[in-house]
C-alpha cells in the first residue's frame, strides 16, 4: 500500500473578505478563515478598500495599503482557523 505525503504550502494564493470574516486560500488548498472582528481596522474599512490587498512577506502575509493593515498566515494557523477546501 502506497502512502502519499501531503505537501504543505502555507503561502497565500487568494484573499477574500466578507462582511463576517477574512478568508485566505493557501497554495496547498487549505482555507484559513477568521472572524472579521479580530481585525478592527479591516472591519471598519469600506468593502472597496478591503478589496485593495497585496500579498506580502514572500507569500506568507497580506497587506492592505489603504487601511495600513498587515496579517500573516502563521498567526491565523496558530489560532486554529484552518479547514480544507472541498
Amino acid at each position: 500500500m502506497a502512502i502519499s505525503a501531503v505537501k504543505l504550502d502555507e503561502r497565500i494564493a487568494d484573499v477574500r473578505v466578507t462582511a463576517e470574516r477574512l478568508e485566505l486560500t493557501l497554495r496547498d488548498g487549505r482555507l484559513v478563515a477568521a472572524p472579521l472582528e479580530w481585525f478592527p481596522r479591516l472591519a471598519a474599512a469600506s468593502a472597496a478598500k478591503r478589496e485593495q490587498w497585496e500579498i506580502s512577506g514572500a507569500g506568507f502575509g497580506v497587506h492592505w495599503p489603504e487601511i495600513d493593515e498587515d496579517i500573516g498566515v502563521a498567526g491565523l494557523l496558530r489560532a486554529g482557523a484552518t479547514k480544507h477546501q472541498p
